[in-house]
């Protein structure tokens, strides 16, 4: 096992991944930019070092910075987390070039999930069903018309390199298509460097769901369950749970061991996450992979008592997985809220300040996830989340009836947040009867509120 790990990553997810080192008995080292020198995470690290200045290409984005503090503080392995440098297939290359241990994929698994189209091809020869579309980058527009011709409109133009919702125009007849193609290709250009599309079919009514994957170095590959993702603003995720409420546990059993299969066939390691839009009849097709933990990972612990961030760590660590597939099993059900310091009244702007007032809730099946507290700035320099309220119950009523108790509960002053848009969205009969999708918030609720 490792001596020391540097943490190449900050705020929430810092914390995290430290306290999993502290469990497993090893130093941390938390690297930080000179925005978050009083960053109350860092006291939780054996030892913190400066990187750089505010800005995230001077700091969390420099790889050389981070890999002499790796080197300068002698540690033995990194771990990025997600953001900034946690899917870079170069940076990861470069750790282990240092003869660090990247606590993550391998490189060559990390670019090709991460070139969308590539992915497309290597899930579809791994037996997994894709969305039509197109199986390589669109050459130019005209290319773009002809695909769309045969999938059929509506469609979805996207970044090869894409996430987080760059680089992506949805497309309802071919006008529009002509309009949002050199948009989204200067968009993916300015955010992933690669201005290349590929085209999907828009599968109207459609769910997102992912399913958290597992596998170490020795070709073992459990799945951890799903995760329903369908609450999106934006084609951003604003709350998860799991188990999904559509979900049956037949196609459990089909959909996960095909999820974790397939991960395997491209020698993947480390945790990783299968995403799949499920259409109106049930079918599930792939639309990606996430070659790093995950935002919402938490629901999964949850529902399983699996540590995914130790389990990483072990992986990384070249030991077995101590879990079969047999021994995975799912307990009740849990929601997470991200609460973000944004101003949904205003369009979600982001909100950064000092916050004054920080009660988390407490409580029987409440965890909350942050970097946080009273007196804290907010630097305005990075991603807008402080935290993560995270609620178990026994079933979905419960989970429901315990989340609306720990938002009312939840108090944050100083800052706008997204607490009250998180206790409306509790309250709405299309939640509680979980037949939302992912046009529901943005489409229906947001669009009546705003109205």
């Amino acid at each position: 096992m490792f001596r020391r790990i540097l943490v190449a990553n900050r705020g929430e997810v810092a914390a995290r991944i430290i306290r999993a080192c502290r469990e497993l008995g090893i130093e941390s080292v938390a690297v930080h930019s000179a925005a978050d020198t009083d960053s109350p995470h860092l006291r939780l690290a054996d030892e913190r070092i400066c990187i750089g200045p505010s800005p995230s290409s001077e700091s969390y984005l420099d790889m050389d910075a981070i890999l002499q503090a790796a080197e300068q503080t002698e540690c033995q392995a990194v771990h990025p987390g997600f953001g900034f440098l946690g899917e870079n297939a170069h940076f990861a290359a470069r750790v282990r070039q240092q003869q660090l241990t990247w606590i993550g994929p391998p490189p060559n698994a990390i670019a090709q999930m991460g070139d969308k189209a590539e992915a497309r091809r290597a899930m579809k020869a791994a037996g997994l069903p894709t969305i039509p579309g197109t199986e390589g980058i669109l050459a130019d527009v005209e290319q773009a018309r002809r695909a769309a011709a045969e999938v059929g409109y509506p469609v979805l133009l996207k970044a090869t390199a894409g996430g987080g919702g760059k680089g992506m125009r949805m497309c309802g007849d071919e006008s529009e298509l002509a309009r949002a193609y050199n948009q989204a290709s200067l968009e993916a250009e300015k955010a992933f460097g690669n201005a290349g599309l590929y085209l999907e079919k828009v599968l109207v009514g459609a769910r997102h769901i992912e399913f958290q994957v597992l596998a170490d170095v020795f070709g073992h590959a459990i799945h951890l369950g799903e995760r329903e993702c369908s609450v999106q603003r934006r084609h951003q995720k604003l709350l998860e749970e799991a188990p999904s409420p559509v979900m049956t546990s037949a196609v459990r059993g089909e959909v996960g061991p095909r999820a974790a299969d397939a991960a395997a066939a491209i020698g993947y390691t480390s945790a990783g996450t299968m995403e799949f839009l499920r259409d109106g009849d049930g079918k599930h097709y792939f639309m990606e992979m996430n070659t790093r933990l995950q935002v919402e990972h938490p629901v999964t612990e949850m529902i399983t008592g699996i540590d995914i961030v130790s389990e990483q760590i072990k992986i990384a660590a070249n030991r077995p997985l101590e879990i079969s597939q047999d021994e995975v099993h799912i307990d009740g059900h849990a929601i997470e809220f991200r609460i973000n310091a944004e101003d949904p009244d205003r369009d979600f702007r982001p909100d950064p300040g000092r916050i004054t007032v920080f009660e988390p809730p407490v409580g029987d099946g409440i965890r909350v996830d942050t970097h946080v507290e009273a007196g804290y700035q907010i630097p305005p320099f990075y991603d807008s989340m402080i935290a993560k309220l995270i609620v178990h119950g026994a079933d979905r009523d419960d989970a429901i009836r315990k989340s609306s108790e720990a938002l009312d509960a939840f108090r944050i002053e100083g800052v706008r947040t997204t607490i009250p848009i998180h206790r409306r969205i509790l309250a709405e009969p299309v939640f509680r009867d979980g037949s939302y999708d992912t046009s529901w918030l943005e489409s229906k609720l947001l669009a009546r509120l705003e109205g």
